[in-house]
């Protein structure tokens, strides 16, 4: 990993972009219509380089020794382009509208053995750039690097010097931009002594060309020579992989499951039957399995706040997840940036804070809990701080090494702002509401005051094999899936397919809800009525799964390497792991609490 050297300073180069918080801001490649008259000047913004396998880890251009003007004028970004790890800054590239260039000179330099050595390092570890014309990204590598022969073994480097921008246009509009240096000779940068410097001069031409296509996403996939891989084309083997797991595990619940209970049903109401005219006290005598825990099995559970504030922020995952894909599903989103996605989904986290503090508080007040106060406070802390620790140390990374990744001050400023005026806010309404509106917990069954004596379990009824059985499953069910969200957000991939992470988003929470009633059934069959904290646990380990994933994709999967991007890497990873726990948690958790609540209401009791 090279370290580079800090960037120009920008001291007010963000106030603009404090008054977008609520504005999705123009993402490069957006359709944002600039109209330009012939020999109208068109502003080439430099924006970032870093190593290609590396995607989180970018460095302004300008940190590199390129051609320079003597001050920089930055471009003021929207928040989702600030949180890309953008820096817009102009350039010396003079570019009119529809007028060719040939070969012009952009700068000559004279670079000392340093900044050579500088140069080297970037283009040895296949660093990329990304300039910016009319919000269209154009990207292209530093220069060329060639390994050749074992004995004798060669290696040589050069930097590319010249560049030709292509640009097409349609009426009074930009529709694409490319670079290239297919027809150029890279200036070598070997055999330089220490004490020497290198002479450079950099040149550029621009060609222009009217093409037909009348908008920027009419452009068909695969015609923009694309410096990134294509866009993921539909993966059925995912599809029908899932697919046939949701059907097996909700054939296994509906059919053998409820025959089982059934059965059970009518034993049990039958026995009842026959000893209704005996004593009351004898009523669980000669009984076995669920039914003998009813007295037990409502029993409100240990760290009942905690269950709450878990269940809450759960919760509020659930809807921003589904929001987040609703939304790309309307085409709200640029599929060529992250940008946007990340302003979102900053937006929907602050907004539905209110359904974690209701949830939360809601169903705490209906356990009997009495320091709301607290739970609320337990509430908005348990995603938020473990986020912001895993955040303090990614982005102090970024920040030692230089990185346009690690987040300006304003930025980090405007980010709690949000948090303290409409994040914890919206919690504490929330919470609120929850408490007033929460009636008492309906029991079907009676608890008694003294807890009945759980029997010994054998081995595969514990919590271990639960959380093994309950992660594994809706684990698979994704995991195909999982390799091209993973592609996508800490690849090159282009992810469009949102109709279909829909669809496995939905067989993900079917899967969870099945297989979280199955263990519970198992749990309860065995006269083991601490349910409320293992149905968290026995689904919400996919959390985990996803993380052991994720160790998997870092090491046999992909390219990156270095502590810029091993840190973000797997601080994210784990907090990705965590999110997953807090939603399938949730989800399992209500799903048991529905089918106990069906099963012990059918039971006839005294």
């Amino acid at each position: 990993m090279t370290v580079l050297g800090h960037p120009p300073s920008w001291s007010c180069q963000w106030l603009p972009f404090l008054i977008l918080l609520l504005g999705t801001g123009r993402e490069p490649g957006v359709e944002g219509v600039t109209h330009y008259k012939a020999g109208d000047p068109v502003i080439l913004y430099v924006n970032k380089v870093g190593p290609y396998h590396n995607p989180q880890e970018t460095y302004h251009y300008y940190q590199l020794p390129v051609c320079c003007p003597e001050k920089i004028r930055h471009k003021s970004l929207s928040l989702g382009e600030v949180l890309d790890g953008d820096r817009m800054a102009e350039s010396l590239y003079e570019i009119r509208f529809r007028e060719n260039v040939e070969k012009r000179i952009l700068c000559h330099m004279q670079l000392s053995s340093a900044q050579v050595e500088h140069l080297r390092q970037a283009i040895e570890e296949l660093y990329y750039f990304e300039f910016v014309v009319d919000d269209l990204p154009i990207r292209g590598f530093v220069g060329y690097m060639e390994e050749s022969g074992f004995l004798p073994h060669s290696h040589k480097i050069g930097l590319w010097t010249h560049l030709d921008f292509h640009l097409e246009f349609h009426g009074d509009r930009i529709i694409f931009a490319n670079v290239s240096v297919r027809d150029v000779k890279p200036h070598s940068l070997d055999g330089l002594r220490a004490d020497e410097f290198l002479g450079l001069t950099h040149t550029y031409s621009v060609r222009w060309s009217e093409t037909s296509v009348e908008r920027r996403s009419d452009r068909r996939r695969g015609d923009d020579g694309g410096f990134f891989p294509r866009t993921l084309e539909i993966h059925w083997l995912s599809i029908i992989n899932s697919m046939v797991l949701v059907f097996l595990l909700v054939g296994f619940v509906a059919v053998i499951l409820m025959r089982v209970l059934r059965n059970d049903l009518a034993r049990y109401n039958l026995d009842e039957e026959t000893t209704s005219a005996g004593s009351g006290d004898d009523f669980d005598q000669g009984d076995n399995g669920w039914k003998i825990i009813h007295t037990d099995v409502f029993r409100f559970p240990p760290y009942r706040g905690l269950l709450c504030a878990v269940l809450g922020v759960g919760a509020q995952f659930l809807a921003l997840g589904t929001g987040i894909i609703v939304m790309a599903l309307l085409g709200m989103f640029n599929v060529h940036r992250h940008g946007a996605i990340n302003s979102a989904a900053i937006l929907l986290y602050a907004l539905t804070c209110c359904i974690s503090g209701y949830v939360s508080s809601h169903f705490y007040r209906q356990i009997g809990g009495e320091r709301w106060v607290w739970n609320i406070i337990l509430t908005t802390s348990l995603f938020s701080v473990p986020f912001f620790l895993t955040w303090s140390v990614v982005n102090s990374v970024h920040w030692a090494n230089g990185s346009t990744q690690a987040l300006p001050a304003t930025t980090i400023l405007l980010l709690l702002t949000v948090w303290l005026l409409v994040g914890f806010p919206l919690t504490v309404i929330g919470g609120i509401f929850g408490k007033n509106n929460a009636s008492p917990f309906d029991a079907p069954c009676r608890t008694k005051n003294i807890a009945r004596e759980i029997p010994p379990q054998p081995w595969y009824k514990s919590t271990l094999i639960h959380m093994t059985v309950g992660g594994f499953l809706p684990f698979s069910a994704i995991s195909v899936e999982l390799y091209y969200i993973f592609a996508t957000v800490w690849g090159r991939e282009q992810y469009t397919l949102y109709g279909i992470l829909f669809f496995v988003f939905a067989i993900l929470l079917s899967v969870g809800a099945c297989i979280s009633i199955a263990l519970t059934y198992f749990q309860l069959s065995g006269e083991d009525y601490r349910w409320w904290w293992r149905s968290v646990l026995s689904v919400g380990s996919t959390g985990l799964f996803i993380f052991l994933y994720s160790v998997f994709y870092y090491a046999r999967r992909s390219n990156m390497s270095g502590a810029v991007q091993t840190v973000e890497f797997f601080g994210y990873s784990l907090l990705t792991g965590y999110v997953f726990f807090l939603m399938l948690g949730t989800i399992s958790f209500f799903s048991s609490l529905k089918f106990i609540r069906y099963i012990y209401v059918n039971l006839k009791m005294d």
